[in-house]
C-alpha cells in the first residue's frame, strides 16, 4: 500500500466526529444567565471544520451519528447545502440529536450541551479509512463511549496504513466530567499526531493557568508531528517534530462580530495547505486568514461566498 506521507493521493480528509445543532445567541452577552434571542444552527466543532474544508475546496467526508428526528434530518440536510454528502452520517432511533446552546461573545463563550446521539459514533470501515489522507477529530468527540473506542481504533487502523492523524484538543472539564482526559491524549500522542490546542484548553485539560513560555515547554515534551498553540488575539506559536518553536501574530480584524468557530476556521485552513504538502509557515499563514474571516462574518463560514 502506497504511504500517505510520501504521495499525498487525492488529498481526502476524513473527519470523525460530533454533528449536532449549535443554539446561537443573536447578540454577544457575557453568559447563558443572561436572557436573548436564540438561532439555531449546524453545529459540532467536527462538523463544522469537515463543511469549512468543503468550502476551502478540500474532498472532506464527515463520519457522525445524529438522532432519527426532524433535528437530525435539519443538520444532513445544512450539509448537503454545503456540498458534503451523507454517505457517512448514521440516524439513531434510540438517540435524540445533541444541541449545544452557546451564548456568543468576543471572547471564550459560555455553553451548555445536551448530549445524545453524538456519543454514539460507529466504528468506522477500513476501506473509508484507505481513502483518506488525513483523519481529524476532536476532544469532544473522544469524552465518551462508545464514540471514543470507535475513533481510537480508526485512528490506531489509519496510523498503520501510514495516513496522518489530527486533533484539535478542545478539552472542556463539562464535557469530559470525571474523567480527566489523559490517557485517551497519551493514546493519541503515540500516533504522532497533528495537534491543534488553544491556550484556555490547555489550561482547562491542566488544570494550571499557564503562561506562554510554560504552556511551550508542556507541549514541546509530546511526541507529536506538529502542534499549534493558538492564542486568540495573541496570535499563534507553532512547531513541527524535532524544530524550535516559531510564531506569528494573529491578523487584523476589522470587526469582531463573535469568536465562536474561530477554532475550526483555523484549523480547516491549516488542513487544508497541510494535504497540499504546503510547508508549515503557508499552513499557518492560510489559518489565521481562515480564522480573521471567520471572526469578521456574521454566519458560517462555509456559507460565505468565496
Amino acid at each position: 500500500m502506497t504511504n500517505a506521507k510520501d504521495k499525498l493521493l487525492g488529498e481526502k480528509i476524513l473527519v470523525v466526529g460530533e454533528l449536532l445543532v449549535d443554539i446561537i445567541s443573536n447578540d454577544n452577552i457575557d453568559s447563558l444567565a443572561i436572557s436573548s434571542q436564540y438561532t439555531t444552527n449546524q453545529g459540532g466543532s467536527s462538523a463544522n471544520l469537515c463543511a469549512n474544508l468543503k468550502w476551502l475546496g478540500v474532498d472532506a467526508q464527515l463520519h457522525a451519528t445524529v438522532g432519527d428526528d426532524n433535528l437530525g434530518t435539519f443538520l444532513t440536510n445544512e450539509l448537503k447545502s454545503v456540498g458534503l454528502t451523507d454517505t457517512y452520517i448514521s440516524r439513531s432511533k434510540n438517540r435524540q440529536t445533541s444541541i449545544v446552546l452557546v451564548a456568543k461573545n468576543e471572547h471564550t463563550p459560555d455553553f451548555i450541551p445536551y448530549r445524545s446521539a453524538d456519543l454514539a459514533i460507529k466504528r468506522v470501515e477500513d476501506e473509508v479509512i484507505a481513502s483518506c489522507t488525513l483523519i481529524h477529530t476532536t476532544a469532544f468527540a473522544l469524552s465518551k463511549e462508545p464514540a471514543r473506542s470507535n475513533i481510537l481504533n480508526a485512528f490506531s487502523t489509519a496510523n498503520e496504513m501510514g495516513k496522518f492523524i489530527s486533533i484539535d484538543w478542545n478539552f472542556a472539564p463539562s464535557i469530559w466530567q470525571e474523567d480527566d482526559g489523559r490517557d485517551v491524549f497519551k493514546k493519541v500522542c503515540k500516533l504522532n499526531p497533528l495537534i491543534k490546542i488553544s491556550l484556555d484548553d490547555l489550561d482547562r485539560f491542566t488544570g494550571e493557568k499557564l503562561n506562554i513560555e510554560e504552556a511551550k515547554e508542556w507541549l514541546g515534551k509530546l511526541n507529536a508531528n506538529v502542534i499549534c498553540l493558538t492564542c486568540g488575539k495573541d496570535g499563534v506559536w507553532f512547531k513541527t517534530q524535532n524544530e524550535d518553536w516559531k510564531y506569528k501574530p494573529a491578523l487584523e480584524v476589522k470587526s469582531v462580530v463573535g469568536v465562536t468557530g474561530a477554532g475550526d476556521a483555523f484549523w480547516s485552513g491549516f488542513l487544508a495547505q497541510f494535504v497540499k504538502s504546503q510547508p508549515i509557515e503557508a499552513c499557518v499563514n492560510h489559518a489565521l486568514t481562515t480564522a480573521k474571516l471567520k471572526i469578521e462574518k456574521p454566519f458560517p463560514l462555509y456559507k460565505n461566498n468565496k
